[in-house]
């Protein structure tokens, strides 16, 4: 049995999220705690009880995901979970992944998203940029119409979610204008969504520089679990070479069924998503329905995971 370890980016906050797991495993809480330390504010409480505006921006949801990612994870482990013969995560979520992979040390990969979420909200003037979903439209054919309307503004396919599962994202006007073409184009629905940043989009390009900066800065280590990073939708050979495409893919597409596919060549037959709101489970149905997956966020999932595993080493 190979499984993967996978962990969601932004858009799969709640307010109350982790709150059952929390309540029997102590690590929840603790990861949270060492979190606030580096950002000076209470991310439990943020976590808890809001508000769901704040938590919503950018800023703020990115450290929170990022947490409670590594929150699961070490949940997980305490609770004698195996270990993983891949890693990856969506978008922020390689940054979890490559603290479950050991690549960084949870304090230090902290200090990184919160600086990543800071230069993110203040690439764009609020109100400017964003994101929308289009389902049910061919990848290819969304790509070439986001060409043909881009320009002086910028509307990029940017997240490859799932097969006919989309994400473009750039200038608010050009969205609203590209999900009007979409469906006349035959998009089954195009809609924008509850972001604030035109994440991944070459509006990003500003982000790199400072961003790599802080990654230089930061320790890195060979890590012991292969991590599959989104911009190639494959394993990097070389810790340097792994830590340059985590610099470059702020402003670079999110490939994630062709990472989920690739996962599949690799033998790998179970994903165990970490973190809140079954996102990436939800994926993995529509990309890959031979998989066997199941989202940790809560004590019954966490049984539910763990008795997945063992059953799998059994036969």
């Amino acid at each position: 049995m190979k499984f993967a370890a996978v962990f969601p980016g932004q858009g799969s906050q709640s307010v109350g999220m982790l709150a059952d797991l929390a309540s029997g495993w102590r690590e929840v809480q603790d990861t949270f705690a060492e979190a606030s330390e580096v950002l000076d504010y209470d991310l439990w409480a943020l976590a808890q009880s809001g508000p769901d505006e704040q938590l919503k921006q950018t800023q703020y949801t990115q450290p929170v995901m990022f947490a409670a990612g590594v929150a699961c994870w070490r949940v997980w482990l305490s609770a004698g979970g195996q270990l993983p013969s891949y890693a990856a995560g969506h978008s922020l979520g390689e940054y979890s992944a490559h603290v479950a992979a050991g690549v960084f040390q949870f304090v230090d990969a902290m200090r990184l998203v919160e600086k990543r979420g800071q230069l993110m909200s203040e690439a764009v003037p609020v109100g400017e940029g964003g994101m929308a979903a289009i389902l049910g439209m061919d990848d290819s054919a969304l790509v070439d119409l986001c060409i043909s309307l881009s320009g002086e503004r910028v509307v990029e396919a940017v997240n490859f979610n799932a097969p006919g599962q989309v994400v473009i994202s750039g200038h608010l006007d050009a969205l609203e204008h590209a999900c009007v073409v979409a469906k006349e184009a035959g998009a089954r629905k195009a809609m924008m969504l509850p972001v604030s940043v035109p994440n991944h989009s070459s509006l990003m390009n500003s982000v790199v520089s400072p961003l790599a900066q802080q990654i230089n800065e930061t320790k890195a280590s060979e890590g012991n679990i292969a991590v599959v990073q989104n911009a190639e939708a494959a394993v990097i050979n070389g810790l340097q070479a792994q830590i340059s495409s985590l610099k470059a893919h702020v402003a670079n597409p999110v490939r994630w069924t062709a990472s989920v596919q690739y996962l599949v060549t690799q033998g790998v037959d179970t994903q165990i998503e970490f973190g809140p709101g079954k996102v990436l489970t939800g994926l993995a149905k529509r990309i890959d329905r031979s998989l066997s997956f199941v989202c940790v966020e809560d004590q019954a999932s966490l049984q539910k995971a763990l008795e997945m595993t063992d059953q799998k080493e059994a036969v």
